[in-house]
């Protein structure tokens, strides 16, 4: 186990500093001088100069890359172009917005997805299993922004139960404020990316009811459902487990687009904002940061799956 996860983690590095070199240069071939930007439309050639020595971008890529990634070992992720603030440092301030949005989604999503994949799976040749089944598919084709923009119009403007836009100035300080704003946000992302994993738990329960360990369980006396619940459903929580990094890129997407459309402070907001202001500094901070983090996701899954499952463990 201890060799597995090493080799893992060596794979997470490689994959870090592969996408750090994909992210700078990438940002580089773009179009959009934010030099000129920052002179503005009447500024001189000389001015634009200044300005990119002054910001270092006249410097060879190698050694701008080389100054960026060995803060960003140090935990530097730089400063901003635009404003000079600490890349690190606004990060955090807007993940108080999009890391309980993204917990929120996911967890909606695992309670979406979880029981009524099973349920459908148990009762596929049933009405309320196909309905359930092609719901789901259904739901899986709606695009996040006519979801959100769906659940706007009905909870918001008709109902009046939730905002439609915005996050409280206190922030945290008003936790039930902070949550009301982020709950519809979070039920748009949890019900298109539970829909996505209901039809994914839907194939698991039904592959695991066809397990010859679930029939000989049922033959010894347990009913079809009391078989699957202690025998089947571990196996499925497994499969679970395995396509959660996935899950969680799906999340980091969604919250995305969904915080423009929520106009919710959150990194995703302010990535954009960043990307059109060619702050290329804080936008490779927050790519970063973003790509880093579903790769740790996906390592930590990988290593809670090997250690749950049995048959891994048999084979380190």
């Amino acid at each position: 186990m201890t060799r597995y996860a090493l080799t893992r983690l060596a794979l997470l590095l490689v994959g870090l500093l592969v996408a750090s070199l994909l992210i700078f240069f990438t940002l580089r071939v773009l179009p959009g001088d934010v030099a000129q930007l920052i002179a503005g439309t009447q500024g001189s050639p000389e001015q634009v100069a200044a300005i990119r020595a002054r910001l270092g971008l006249d410097r060879p890529l190698w050694e701008q890359y080389s100054d960026w990634i060995g803060g960003v070992l140090r935990g530097d992720l730089g400063t901003s172009l635009l404003n000079g603030r600490s890349v690190g440092a606004e990060l955090v301030q807007k993940a108080q917005v999009t890391v309980p949005l993204g917990l929120m989604s996911l967890l909606i999503a695992l309670l979406f997805a979880v029981p009524l994949g099973v349920l459908s799976a148990v009762r596929r040749r049933r009405g309320a299993g196909t309905a359930m089944s092609v719901g789901a598919q259904t739901l899986a084709a709606v695009p996040v922004v006519w979801a959100g923009m769906m659940l706007v119009i009905v909870f918001a403007v008709w109902l009046g139960w939730l905002p439609a836009q915005g996050f409280p100035r206190t922030g945290w300080s008003t936790p039930w404020l902070a949550i009301r704003s982020l709950l519809l946000p979070a039920i748009t992302i949890g019900i298109v990316e539970g829909a996505m994993l209901l039809r994914f738990v839907r194939s698991a329960t039904m592959q695991a009811i066809g397990q010859d360990y679930v029939r000989t369980a049922a033959a010894k006396g347990l009913t079809k459902n009391q078989a699957l619940l202690r025998h089947g459903l571990p196996n499925v929580g497994l499969s679970i487990i395995t396509v959660l990094g996935l899950q969680v890129a799906g999340i980091i997407v969604g919250a995305v687009v969904i915080e423009q459309l929520f106009t919710l402070p959150g990194i995703g907001r302010m990535l954009v904002a960043d990307v059109g202001g060619r702050d290329l500094v804080k936008v490779q901070g927050e790519l970063l940061v973003l790509t880093g983090f579903v790769l740790i996701i996906g390592f930590l899954v990988d290593l809670v799956h090997r250690v749950l499952d049995p048959r891994q463990r048999e084979a380190v």
